[in-house]
């Protein structure tokens, strides 16, 4: 499935808002997503900066979708190196 196609998939239809970009059925993060969908087709304009929707397929089959901008900050870390 491509991420980035014009074309949603079926299962955001039943999408609901994960409030706190979270699935609202079992409070799980994206990163237990099973599917991802950006709907990069019909943005939001806020304080002079664009914003779209990211579905997400969760893990125990709900689909919920949030703002790219309520998304939590990565706690990955990347280390840079000097060679």
């Amino acid at each position: 499935m491509d991420a980035f196609s014009a074309t949603p998939p079926p299962w955001t239809a039943a999408a609901k808002h994960g409030v706190d970009f979270t699935c609202p059925t079992c409070g799980q993060t994206s990163r237990a997503a099973t599917a991802v969908w950006v709907n990069r087709r019909s943005p939001l304009y806020r304080e002079n900066r664009r914003v779209w929707q990211e579905f997400y397929l969760c893990e125990c089959g709900t689909a919920w979708w949030g703002w790219n901008d309520e998304r939590p900050p990565s706690t990955l870390v990347i280390e840079l190196r000097e060679d």
